[in-house]
């Protein structure tokens, strides 16, 4: 019997979470901009080993600048968490520390990727120059459009859920 695991993806509004999703699922990128309202599941299997699969549910809830209105209903029997940011516009991290705490608060034992997508459109030593005057940490940096560390992301977030 195959292991299904949900997935949530969060952050605020145009930071690449559908996007990031769409990579990791069809391969794909387009660069039209749709927001997503409520919530779009989608579903990945990935393989460990041979006959070592897992079904992710991914969950791309739609994008808000209060995390903390995110329905509690949306993260029930949630196993793992992407919270995206956008390293091109400081609004989307800025306050990424209380917003982390906020989802903590609400999944206090479940993993949590931290995500800074959009790496494409910056040069990557200015920004950990950023990130360290402004005490954030990653787990990853993404880029929905090249691919760039897009599968090895949701990949570790499997294998950590497993």
């Amino acid at each position: 019997m195959q292991l299904s695991k949900k997935i949530v993806v969060l952050g605020h509004f145009g930071v690449g979470k559908t996007s990031l999703i769409r990579r990791f699922v069809e391969n794909s990128f387009s660069d039209n901009y749709k927001v997503s309202i409520g919530v779009h599941i989608t579903k990945k299997v990935v393989e460990f080993e041979v006959e070592d699969t897992m079904s992710l549910i991914l969950w791309d809830l739609e994008g808000t600048d209060e995390i903390k209105t995110i329905r509690d209903a949306y993260l029930l029997g949630t196993h793992g968490v992407v919270f995206v940011f956008d390293v091109t516009r400081p609004s989307t991290f800025q306050s990424l520390n209380t917003d982390l705490e906020i989802i903590k608060s609400k999944l206090p034992t479940t993993p949590l990727f931290v995500v800074g997508n959009k790496v494409d459109l910056v040069v990557v030593s200015e920004l950990e120059t950023l990130f360290k005057e402004n005490n954030i940490k990653t787990n990853f940096l993404t880029s929905a459009k090249t691919g760039d560390t897009v599968n090895d992301m949701f990949f570790e977030l499997a294998k950590l859920i497993k």
